[in-house]
């Protein structure tokens, strides 16, 4: 048993020191929205974990001075419009690392079947693995306490049951959001309860390094400040202002065959310094 511990934690050091440059593919959720910059242009977690992931090459020159990264990902997209867009470029550039996450604006579709999603999830991820280094696959969210996505829990718990399945068949790291607490307290999501706050692209990016074997600065579990409950009236005030500035634009895009991807491009297409 010790031996068997001693050849993982060897497999994981190899892997992580062997990571000069990261290509990051999937949607809204990779691209980061609901951690604007300050110029507006969205951060989120994988741009995080590329800077702790240059941080820690070595001297000389600084510390991102080698390291390359390149994100892909665009708002909206479904599991087979990235792979039709993404994962080809991702090849292309053939780097060290990529994060794939993808099949979640599938899932909430009606009447989609994550079965099905997944066996198509599973061909993107035995072609990657044969172009690039290391490709870190990512869970579904447990959305017990997301308003909005709680009827969906079981089709994105079948979801996330596949993705690990797919992880242990092609030797793939996890980042496994479902098993992060931390992610369920509502402080952890924008405003539109679609997307992560800052915050929880913080923790994100902070769980996908040590899933990759990197020392953090912090623990992305660490408990949340305590709150005072919050009353029936401003529960219910939120509500009102969630549904006028979100849900109903939504509704009306999915009326008109629309994305909050189209057009947009993205932001990160070539793998390029820190």
């Amino acid at each position: 048993m010790a031996d068997d511990s001693n050849n993982l934690q060897q497999g994981v050091t190899d892997r992580q020191d062997a990571i000069g440059s990261y290509a990051a593919i999937g949607d809204s959720f990779t691209e980061g929205v609901g951690d604007p910059g300050p110029d507006g242009t969205f951060v989120g977690w994988a741009d995080r974990l590329a800077v702790l992931l240059a941080d820690r090459l070595p001297e000389p020159g600084p510390a991102t001075g080698d390291f390359r990264y390149a994100n892909l990902a665009v708002r909206g997209r479904l599991l087979d419009q990235i792979v039709e867009e993404q994962v080809p470029r991702a090849k292309e550039l053939a780097p060290d690392l990529v994060s794939f996450c993808a099949g979640g604006n599938d899932i909430i579709r009606p009447g989609t079947d994550p079965d099905d999603v997944a066996e198509r999830f599973e061909r993107a991820v035995a072609d990657l693995t044969r172009s690039v280094g290391t490709v870190m696959v990512t869970t579904g969210f447990d959305t017990r306490g997301v308003p909005v996505l709680r009827h969906l829990r079981g089709k994105i718990a079948t979801y996330t049951a596949h993705v690990r399945a797919i992880a242990d068949r092609y030797d793939c790291p996890v980042l496994d959001l479902w098993s992060l607490r931390s992610v369920q307290d509502r402080r952890a999501w924008d405003g539109d309860r679609l997307h992560l706050s800052p915050e929880g692209h913080t923790r994100v990016a902070l769980r996908a390094a040590q899933v990759l074997g990197l020392d953090v600065p912090a623990d992305p579990d660490q408990p949340w400040p305590p709150q005072p409950p919050r009353g029936t009236l401003e529960i219910r005030r939120d509500d009102i202002h969630w549904a006028r500035e979100y849900l109903v634009p939504w509704i009306g895009r999915r009326l008109r065959g629309e994305s909050s991807g189209d057009h947009v491009e993205p932001k990160r297409p070539d793998l390029l310094p820190l």
